[in-house]
């Protein structure tokens, strides 16, 4: 098999070029000096630091594997734009995706449990080893081997019949694009905007992931795949409290809400006729 081509520094070149940004104003930007920027312009770092591919993977919107992978400067602007907007490339498990784990003495996977309390610290430490080494972890004989598990608490009443406060067992997806519609999954989202366990629809054309809650009082929303940091799919939950049967009112509430779904759906089709 012959050598990857990789496009590292004439990419980062380009995309600079493209924001008509000099070298002063990105590294200013990145919280990197010019003298780096520069070197890694002219091809002078071969190998890039874990810390600069996300840096320059972040703000740039591109996914790491296209900055090293892809030549961008021989796409059209679409496909530029596709790519920074969450495109099935950015998607894709063959990506590299920094995710860091931890492992026991027998060298097997944790399981790491996220508190609610170090949910602001896993947004900017999802992918540092040392994060995670501060967080609890355990095993379970009954999760399967293959793939990597994490546990996250739920908060409030969106994802009822899961009790409020139920722990999330969830396995990593590595490939986007692989997920069914409607597949129950822990988001993590950028910035300030919270953890959430939602029913996940994703439109790989529009680039957006439809996120519906479980208790059909709530309205679903979509968000841009580019503000998503992972997705870990629904395994399992455990919980103190067992889930209560829905009253006559929320079944009721139920129908409600699905009868002005296929009125909604019915109104969309006649649009287009």
């Amino acid at each position: 098999m012959g050598a990857q081509d990789i496009f590292w520094s004439v990419n980062i070149k380009f995309l600079r070029l493209r924001q008509k940004l000099s070298q002063e104003a990105l590294a200013e930007k990145l919280g990197i000096s010019r003298v780096k920027l520069n070197a890694i312009e002219s091809g002078r770092t071969a190998n890039p630091t874990v810390d600069d591919l996300i840096n320059f993977s972040e703000y740039f919107r591109m996914s790491i594997d296209s900055l090293l992978k892809i030549e961008l400067s021989k796409l059209s602007d679409q496909k530029l734009k596709d790519l920074e907007e969450g495109s099935e490339l950015f998607m894709k498990g063959d990506q590299i995706r920094v995710l860091a784990i931890t492992v026991d003495k027998e060298d097997k996977e944790n399981i790491e449990y996220v508190p609610v309390q170090a949910r602001a610290g896993y947004r900017s430490g999802y992918a540092d080893p040392e994060f995670l080494a501060t967080l609890p972890r355990f095993n379970l004989p009954t999760v399967p081997k293959n793939g990597t598990f994490r546990m996250f608490p739920t908060v409030g009443d969106s994802m009822l019949p899961v009790p409020e406060g139920a722990d999330i067992i969830t396995r990593y997806v590595q490939d986007w694009t692989t997920v069914k519609p409607e597949t129950p999954c822990i988001v993590i989202l950028k910035g300030d905007q919270d953890f959430v366990f939602k029913q996940v629809t994703i439109n790989q054309e529009a680039g957006t992931m439809l996120l519906q809650s479980f208790n059909k009082q709530y309205f679903a929303y979509t968000v841009p795949i580019g503000e998503v940091i992972e997705l870990w799919e629904y395994y399992s939950f455990h919980s103190k409290a067992l889930p209560e049967p829905q009253t006559d009112m929320q079944q009721l509430m139920r129908m409600l809400q699905e009868m002005q779904n296929e009125i909604r759906e019915l109104k969309k089709k006649s649009t287009y006729k």
